[in-house]
């Protein structure tokens, strides 16, 4: 696997920080939880006995961002506990963690001190606001910088007010992030032999994927309202209704438009003024008027059908359940099987990064807590039985 040569030690907790790690593991990291003794990370017990949603005591949560990792128990917050922990250190490349600003100085493991026993460490935080700036002990959950990042105005309409996104951007989007800080800092050591710290604002992510449109922002003055399904520039480019369903229909430039007049044989479509997008989009409300009154005179399998041979990008607007049961999906492991204990199989999103020299990998289950403790610190570490044992009665490690 491309990343088996790395070692990341996992302080990480909910989902940003976890959803970052997991994606590591994915591409082959060793990747060794580090939990606080007793309830260990807190996702542990989030669905934990729900009928629905857990498995042999791990809520869904747990269950996919924790595949394909170990866990130790240290406890970070004692003097033996951190000595045992920066043992861990002398021997990994990355410390990833999405502790609240100052947790880390606090603890005595941020890079500063990290790096005097490992010069070749890389540490990554994924806060809310970054570790610079006037806001940075603010506490923020997804929703919080989905909001503060302005996404969430231009998600709904004027009639609906802002809307969130359905899946947790604001999280995914400091995780991933993470990812790329991460890498990139792993590509710069093999320059110059040292690490670094990565140090990821959720709401930078969030701002940065606003990308053309805050640009648009930027040059004009102008504050967009949300529109919905429809887009700032194309028209069609929008959810239709069917007589079953929806169908997105994409129409990005005049060229795809005049393919579109032609196949939906509306007269008023076809107006030779249409095929000019300033005028088009104009005229936004009344074409998406008239498609829709047609779409819905047949189901979407039939649109879908016509408006592929058409060659018009568009699609079905999915449920989960036909989105993780779509051909294509699966053929591209896009769903994938993790055998827990006892040989039970619970199915969870697979790896959407495919390499060309890494064949695909059975997933690992999640850990149970504190599982590989003694493996970890007597075959990576080389601590003795008697040591394990003695940190054990301790309360260190558990």
């Amino acid at each position: 696997m491309a990343l088996d040569h790395l070692l990341v030690l996992d302080l990480t907790h909910m989902l940003s920080g976890p959803y970052g790690t997991m994606m590591l593991a994915d591409l082959g990291a060793r990747t060794i939880k580090v939990e606080p003794p007793g309830s260990g990370e807190g996702t542990r017990r989030l669905l934990e006995k729900d009928p629905d949603f857990s498995r042999q005591g791990m809520g869904a949560y747990y269950l996919t961002l924790n595949r394909n990792k170990e866990s130790v128990c240290i406890d970070l917050k004692s003097e033996a506990g951190r000595a045992v922990f920066l043992d861990l250190v002398r021997q990994a490349d990355v410390v990833f963690d999405n502790f609240s600003v100052g947790v880390p100085k606090r603890l005595g493991i941020d890079h500063e001190a990290l790096s005097r026993v490992n010069p070749r460490i890389i540490t990554c935080s994924v806060t809310g606001f970054g570790e610079t700036g006037p806001d940075i002990h603010r506490p923020a959950f997804d929703q919080v910088v989905q909001a503060m990042g302005g996404g969430m105005s231009i998600t709904g309409t004027p009639q609906t007010g802002p809307l969130r996104s359905g899946i947790p951007i604001g999280d995914l989007g400091g995780g991933l992030f993470g990812i790329i800080g991460v890498l990139a800092a792993i590509a710069e050591r093999e320059r110059t032999g040292v690490g670094q710290h990565v140090d990821i604002s959720m709401l930078d992510a969030q701002v940065s994927m606003l990308n053309y449109m805050a640009t648009m922002y930027l040059m004009s003055g102008q504050v967009p309202e949300g529109i919905g399904n429809g887009h700032f520039v194309h028209v069609p480019y929008n959810a239709f209704p069917t007589a079953d369903g929806h169908v997105i229909v994409a129409c990005i430039g005049d060229a795809f438009y005049e393919r579109f007049a032609k196949f939906i044989q509306i007269d008023e479509l076809s107006k030779p003024e249409y095929l000019q997008q300033p005028v088009r989009f104009a005229a936004k409300a009344r074409i998406e008027a008239l498609i829709s009154e047609k779409f819905r005179t047949q189901s979407t399998a039939y649109w879908l059908e016509k408006l592929e041979a058409a060659q018009i990008p568009c699609g079905p607007v999915n449920n989960f359940a036909q989105s993780l049961n779509n051909a294509q999906v699966r053929a591209r492991d896009m769903v994938v099987p993790v055998e827990l204990q006892g040989g039970e199989r619970v199915e969870m999103p697979g790896n959407p990064v495919k390499l060309s020299a890494n064949a695909p990998r059975p997933f690992t289950r999640p850990p149970t807590l504190g599982e590989h403790t003694d493996g970890v610190f007597s075959k990576l570490l080389g601590y003795s039985a008697e040591r394990i044992q003695e940190l054990r009665q301790q309360g260190v490690i558990a």
